[in-house]
């Protein structure tokens, strides 16, 4: 019996003694690879093999240097490294590639506010969610398909939420069925970026799977999956958005539901439009007017015309402009409706808006032809020439190309590197 204890005694002792040496060596093998990570793109070949070490804080120093040197060479490691079955290794690889593709999203990706409490990885998404690669960049397809594994099976939520939101700024559409599996994960925060990456993406065949979600008790992800089916103008959930409308409580899900309705209006749709257009809600009556709009009946055109000459509410009144354009009012004068929507371009709170129903506008030859007339105007401005070079970069043709070389010579230099983006990206279109 006292043999066997002095035995266990000298296997924990010993054991205790070689901790510490390990130890050391993995703290010397990510100050190693930290200083390798100075030499630039000639040590990633050096680097790559410590990407696959044992101990995890020497895996992580690997791809943060991997993630710092940044060039193309780090892609093929960085995708090696999302398969890693720790989260902040993942999340550092997805965030160094999609940085790549966008440079200084180190800072404002996870990867920026990553920590490690024990086992437990914690970090903050930033509130917004707008960037988007433009259609001109082509991304590896290899970086796709290891973003879309993750996102539907990293080794925490938050790397599925990483992959997720990077899936959609890199318009990952081959990844569209991981994204669709990830809407039922069950985690608010992976749903909500999933669904915000099928927005961005716009691949319709998406649609009919996010009705479910419609009903979420999470309003955050309720009111994106609404504004998800109308932008993916998924028209079979028609019934559902009605019912939600009907019934919620919530100012924000019933604006939500009318937009959606609104953005993929049928003749059956005519009545509820109409009753929501003189709504105290300035939500719901900017809904109504965009609705009505597209459905070109004559029959609304009037009620349309009285209530932009008596709105003062911005929203409404820009959805209201946008409604008469749709009827046909291409006028281009001082106080006509097309050049109104042209003139919130100068709008910090409205420029969005404004932008996106010239957009759609656009596709219209003759409305995109009354808009290249705002730039002949005495005084055009900075910001009017700036949006309307990314509108006809999204809905231009041919003939905007003109307009957009004159802008990309522009004397101010931030329009003529925005008309030469436009040029670049409708190019890539057409």
């Amino acid at each position: 019996m006292h043999s066997v204890i002095r035995v266990c005694t000298v296997l924990v002792v010993g054991s205790s003694l070689l901790l510490p040496a390990a130890d050391n060596e993995a703290k010397q093998r990510a100050k190693g690879v930290r200083e390798l990570g100075k030499g630039g793109s000639e040590a990633i070949p050096k680097i790559e093999p410590f990407l696959s070490d044992p101990d995890v804080d020497v895996r992580v120093e690997a791809v943060k240097a991997i993630d710092q040197i940044g060039t193309q060479r780090s892609l093929d490691p960085l995708i090696k490294a999302t398969s890693d079955n720790d989260a902040e290794i993942q999340i550092r690889a997805i965030d160094g590639l999609v940085n790549f593709y966008v440079p200084g999203y180190l800072k404002s990706g996870l990867s920026g506010s990553i920590q490690r409490v024990g086992t437990a990885i914690k970090g903050k998404f930033t509130d917004t969610n707008d960037q988007i690669i433009d259609p001109y960049i082509q991304v590896r397809p290899e970086v796709v398909q290891a973003l879309g594994r993750a996102a539907h099976g990293g080794a925490s939520m938050e790397a599925r939420a990483s992959a997720a939101r990077a899936l959609g700024i890199l318009r990952g559409r081959a990844a569209v069925p991981d994204l669709v599996a990830a809407l039922r994960s069950k985690d608010s925060q992976v749903i909500y970026e999933s669904l915000i990456a099928l927005q961005k993406i716009r691949d319709e065949s998406a649609g009919p799977n996010i009705r479910f979600l419609l009903r979420d008790l999470d309003e955050r992800v309720q009111v994106t999956a609404i504004e998800t089916e109308g932008l993916l103008q998924d028209r079979g959930a028609a019934n559902d958005l009605r019912d939600t409308l009907d019934r919620t409580r919530s100012a924000k899900v019933k604006r939500a539901a009318l937009t959606a309705m609104a953005q993929m209006p049928g003749a059956q749709l005519r009545g509820v439009l109409q009753s929501y257009l003189g709504n105290k809600d300035e939500g719901l009556r900017e809904a109504a007017a965009e609705g009505l709009g597209r459905l070109h009946d004559p029959g609304d055109q009037a009620a349309i015309q009285n209530a932009f000459g008596t709105e003062t509410k911005n929203g409404p009144r820009l959805a209201l402009a946008f409604a008469l354009v749709e009827y046909g009012n291409r006028d281009m004068s001082d106080l006509a409706p097309l050049r109104y929507i042209v003139n919130e371009l100068n709008s910090a709170g409205y420029r969005g808006v404004a932008r996106a129903y010239l957009i759609e506008l656009a596709r219209d030859p003759a409305a995109r032809q009354a808009m290249y007339g705002a730039l002949q105007g005495p005084v055009v401005t900075k910001a009017e020439k700036t949006g309307l070079a990314q509108v006809w970069a999204r809905s231009g043709d041919r003939d905007s190309v003109p307009y957009l070389e004159t802008l990309s010579k522009d004397s101010d230099p931030e329009v003529a590197q925005e008309g030469l983006r436009a040029l670049r990206n409708l190019n890539a279109r057409l």
